[in-house]
């Protein structure tokens, strides 16, 4: 897995190859699953990867904030923290640190 990425408005962001973000029927929750690794996210956080499109993270914020009719610089700082915190645990990638091939 990549360096630590530091989360910003304009990177194109989506899951490390290896994760899956996965409803288990069985127990009615959200699992984001990796390698050895079981995850049991947030509604926050189930909610943000679910916009990630690969396309700049503003994208995502936008459409959460128009999704949820809440401030944007509000939803800009919950994006992110949650982001952040996957990126440190290896979970994310920046479309722009992905070498073509």
């Amino acid at each position: 897995m990549q360096g630590r990425l530091t989360i910003a408005e304009d990177m194109p962001l989506r899951l490390h190859r290896q994760v899956r973000l996965r409803w288990d029927k069985a127990r009615g929750l959200w699992l984001l699953l990796a390698p050895e690794k079981i995850l049991v996210p947030d509604e926050t956080c189930v909610a943000v990867l679910q916009e990630l499109d690969g396309g700049p993270l503003s994208g995502a914020i936008d459409r959460l904030a128009e999704k949820y009719a809440a401030p944007r610089d509000v939803i800009a700082g919950d994006v992110i923290e949650v982001l952040q915190d996957l990126a440190n645990r290896g979970y994310l990638l920046s479309e722009e640190a992905i070498p073509n091939g």
